[in-house]
């Protein structure tokens, strides 16, 4: 029987409680990476892993439609699969060593990625022992969408640059540059006024985590802070991306109506989320 991870204290109180046994679970995973131990250890996973990460997407659903309505989590869709896809890979360890889940435009698919042909900017968070993180934006879309997006900045280089270089982006260090060409991408001038960010193959922001903040009570409320401070980047690349901002408010819930304007940059005061940084 499953251990509750989400109960009420007060009408207002919501907590999603992952333990120091979920992080031993991602622990032992990682050095008994084999079908024997995972399924020895099936339990641990079910409880201390899963049933928590799927409680976060349930509430992180709720509170997102307070400020992005558009952005939507499923607690059967958004959860990563802990199984690897290893056809193609020399390394065919069965099982991932972290767990994470997704936050995606409720017009797109919900796959990230090269695979993701119809997907979106979304948010992200990641579970592991000593490299939590969370993030914001799109990683290594497909090229129909890269392309898309490059159009964009090129044709907005101002705009995109105030969402990016603004103090809310700058918070998490700006966009993560790991994934850049060295020369500029075909068709694309060497000193095009958007140069410096046309070399970008993926668009996101992020910051790690320590263990003691994924385990704390607060997660959700750090989490929503960080969320509402990404969103002005998801609504440019999405907006990039032909997707529409959601027209509910505050009280939103999802499956309203997805506005026929562009997707506004706006998102609530960064002040009220400074408590959580």
């Amino acid at each position: 029987m499953l251990r509750p991870y989400r109960f009420l204290s007060t009408a207002s109180c919501f907590c999603v409680m992952f333990t120091p046994a979920s992080l031993a679970f991602l622990r032992g995973l990682a050095r008994h990476n084999n079908k024997p131990w995972f399924e020895a250890q099936r339990a641990s996973y079910e409880n201390d892993v899963r049933a928590p990460m799927r409680a976060l997407i349930e509430e992180m659903d709720v509170r997102l439609a307070r400020f992005a309505p558009e952005i939507t989590g499923d607690p059967k869709r958004s959860m990563f699969r802990i199984n690897r896809d290893i056809r193609f890979s020399k390394d065919k360890s069965p099982y991932k060593t972290h767990a994470a889940c997704w936050f995606r435009h409720q017009g797109a698919s919900h796959k990230v990625g090269g695979e993701a042909e119809e997907g979106s900017a979304g948010l992200y968070f990641h579970l592991q022992p000593g490299k939590s993180f969370v993030g914001g934006g799109i990683w290594m879309p497909p090229r129909p969408a890269l392309n898309k997006i490059r159009d964009a900045i090129a044709e907005d280089a101002r705009g995109f640059a105030q969402v990016v270089e603004n103090p809310r982006a700058r918070r998490f260090g700006g966009l993560d540059d790991g994934a850049m060409l060295k020369r500029m991408p075909r068709g694309f001038a060497e000193d095009h006024p958007a140069a410096q960010w046309l070399r970008y193959q993926s668009f996101t922001i992020g910051r790690l985590l320590t263990d003691k903040q994924v385990l704390g009570p607060g997660l959700v409320k750090l989490l929503e802070g960080d969320f509402a401070l990404m969103m002005p980047l998801v609504r440019w690349l999405n907006r990039a991306l032909g997707l529409r901002q959601a027209t509910a408010g505050l009280n939103a819930t999802k499956g309203s109506a997805i506005s026929s304007e562009p997707v506004s940059s706006s998102t609530p005061d960064p002040e009220l989320y400074t408590a959580v940084l």
